[in-house]
């Protein structure tokens, strides 16, 4: 594997971050060493790393499907990630290509690897550089705000980035900020890592990886977890209309329930619950 040929001046490769060791789980090439390294040790000790990166871009992808199925049609996905196969506008863009989507990530490089994603979609798809600890700044940006329309619902995608936000800058204020801004009838989708029934070994070494990232790794308890959707009601394929409830990531939606429960899969919640 080539390193990545253009390096933004904010970005130090030596350095590994979040959504590169994404990246590089999903077989994507924009990645360096030290984040292929990164990988690596938590695999030696989690060797269903691999298996748990794809269960969440399975569920972020039913997700988005779904939520577009029930009539959806702008989205706001933050902590995206570098572009990969099955973003969420091509996904969104089947159920009807006019559907708009806004990308933001604090990592420089996705803005800058976003351009060919881009190419035919300038008037439904925008990139924006945002922090998700910053809702303010994301919620205000000219570009997200050219593209959702605040005053109909919209899907707000958060998967696999609300653990980088540690306990002092209060995730569940943060989600509410997110969700008060959304028009009645938008839906939240969202994972997040957990060490519930965890080896503890190997919830140390994910930590102790991600201590010399770009972002520290916060794992939280089911209870936690289920308290960022506060004020929402769950949903899923099965409880449409209420009554769902929080589950393993490779469960949600998924055909066949025997198949999807693997280990890889349950060091994720996740959830899509509906603004009342």
């Amino acid at each position: 594997m080539t390193e990545v040929h253009q390096v933004a001046d904010t970005v130090d490769p030596d350095r590994p971050a979040p959504a590169r060791i994404y990246d590089f789980l999903l077989g994507g090439k924009n990645n360096f060493q030290a984040d292929r390294n990164a990988a690596g040790r938590i695999t030696a000790l989690v060797p269903e790393l691999r298996d748990c990166a794809w269960a969440n871009r399975g569920f972020h992808q039913r997700a988005a499907k779904w939520i577009a199925q029930r009539g959806i049609r702008q989205f706001i996905d933050i902590g995206s990630g570098l572009p990969t196969v099955g973003n969420t506008h091509e996904v969104v863009h089947q159920v009807d290509p006019e559907c708009r989507v806004v990308y933001a990530d604090n990592d420089p490089m996705v803005r800058e690897h976003a351009t060919a994603m881009l190419e035919g979609h300038e008037d439904t798809v925008r990139v924006i550089h945002g922090d998700l600890r910053d809702p303010d700044s994301v919620l205000a940006h000219p570009d997200l705000q050219a593209l959702i329309d605040f005053s109909q619902p919209a899907g707000l995608l958060m998967t696999a980035v609300v653990h980088f936000v540690a306990d002092e800058s209060d995730p569940w204020r943060l989600l509410a900020r997110y969700t008060g801004a959304l028009a009645p009838g938008s839906y939240l989708a969202l994972s997040h890592l957990t060490d519930d029934h965890k080896p503890p070994r190997a919830v140390a070494e994910f930590r102790r990886v991600f201590d010399h990232a770009t972002e520290q790794m916060h794992f939280r308890s089911k209870l936690n977890v289920e308290r960022l959707f506060a004020g929402l009601d769950f949903v899923s394929p099965r409880h449409p209309h209420g009554g769902g409830q929080l589950e393993y990531a490779g469960d949600w939606g998924a055909e066949d329930l025997a198949l999807s429960d693997s280990d890889g899969s349950r060091w994720l919640y996740c959830a899509v619950a509906r603004q009342r």
